[in-house]
């Protein structure tokens, strides 16, 4: 399939309204390039490298971009889209240069081209997520390389839930564990605890596409003779009983299975949650504990929370 990609070259402030045009065109997301990036100051608690390519933004302005499908109706949908930017001049709105332009997108090319903006990442004391295209070579001796291919499943390895559960994993996996990981998703967890010794580890998600990619991402660093992906909602029917049990999904989904995973979980063993939100923090720890954890310990990064419950 054929993609057209508009492009418009603005202003910070007329930003949103454009957007909102384009998403009223038909746009399901768009892509803001702003110079601003180049210069916000982040947070490297682990030494994450970010390397943004100043060819990818505009000396001033912002440039915003959409997709829309190329069909019989694209040269009246991106003349609606000129109209009505041009009449945010009504609102005393200032549009700048804006410069439109127009180019064609294979389905192929724009499946990878957000390859170019993900890098490696340092996000744990021991781990630094290397994506499969990137050349990286390790800082020091004890440092754990996971090479990563996201392809359509969510999960780059680098969002604060993940690096939280990866960080509960360095704090309670133990040589020779049994472990599962609910939602794998891109497979990393998985791949983590087994680094980390683990001697068993079941990955299981629901989504076709994520046990597929989690299963490519296990050959690749090697630890398929350790890690088993299988498609499975949750923990339905399964019921041998296991080290640590981690899942980094919705906390609504969480708060569904958390009795199901102490039926399973050894005697001081572990329950890792994660892809909390601050407002659902206390009613996860309260599920956990009626269910028999203790609570010991609470991460939080941004606005999200982990909780690592142990089994009474």
């Amino acid at each position: 399939m054929k993609w057209s990609e508009i492009s418009i070259h603005t202003t910070n402030e007329a930003v949103e309204p454009i957007s909102n045009i384009l998403h009223e065109a038909g746009a399901s997301g768009v892509v803001i390039e702003d110079p601003l990036e180049l210069k916000k100051e982040r947070k490297d608690q682990f030494g994450e490298i970010y390397q943004l390519n100043p060819l990818d933004y505009p000396e001033e302005g912002v440039i915003v971009k959409a997709y829309l499908p190329v069909n019989s109706f694209l040269a009246d949908t991106i003349d609606r889209i000129k109209e009505e930017i041009n009449n945010l001049l009504l609102y005393n709105i200032d549009i700048g240069k804006n410069e439109i332009s127009i180019s064609e997108v294979n389905e192929e090319e724009w499946a990878t081209a957000w390859k170019k903006y993900y890098h490696p990442v340092k996000i744990s004391e021991r781990f630094t997520i290397v994506p499969s295209w990137e050349e990286y070579t390790p800082v020091s001796s004890d440092e754990l390389l996971i090479e990563l291919d996201p392809g359509m499943a969510f999960g780059t390895g680098t969002h604060p839930t993940t690096v939280m559960c990866i960080q509960a994993l360095e704090r309670t996996v133990k040589k020779g564990d049994n472990i599962i990981d609910v939602g794998t998703g891109s497979g990393v967890l998985s791949i983590a605890a087994a680094m980390l010794g683990a001697e068993k580890v079941k990955a299981l998600d629901l989504d076709e596409v994520a046990v597929n990619s989690a299963r490519e991402n296990i050959e690749l660093n090697r630890v398929h003779d350790i890690v088993n992906v299988a498609q499975n909602n949750l923990l339905d029917g399964i019921t041998e009983k296991v080290d640590v049990v981690v899942a980094n999904i919705l906390a609504e989904v969480i708060l569904r299975f958390t009795d199901d995973v102490a039926a399973i979980v050894k005697k001081d063993g572990f329950f890792i949650a994660s892809g909390i939100i601050q407002q659902k923090k206390q009613e996860v720890k309260d599920a956990m504990l009626t269910a028999g954890f203790q609570i010991e310990e609470t991460i939080q990064m941004e606005d999200w929370v982990a909780i690592i419950g142990r089994r009474n």
